[in-house]
């Protein structure tokens, strides 16, 4: 078979400062989700984050980075 498997599933890790173990997202509205709720990161954080795959201080109290799958 070429190419992934078209069911496998792909996953958004999110890490956050120095926890060893990343929060898992299967879509990035539902990462957004996470980050206003949870994380309480502002719409301009969120961007950065979602854009460049890190977002730190002085946009956010902590630093975050996102690994997204190779495609």
């Amino acid at each position: 078979m070429n190419g992934p498997d078209q069911t496998q599933a792909f996953w958004l890790d999110l890490h956050i400062q120095n926890d060893l173990h990343p929060r898992r997202f299967d879509a990035l509205d539902t990462l957004r989700i996470y980050l206003r709720r949870v994380e309480r990161l502002s719409d301009e954080a969120i961007a950065e984050l979602t854009q460049t795959g890190v977002v730190a201080p002085p946009l956010s109290r902590l630093v975050y980075r996102l690994e997204r799958p190779f495609q």
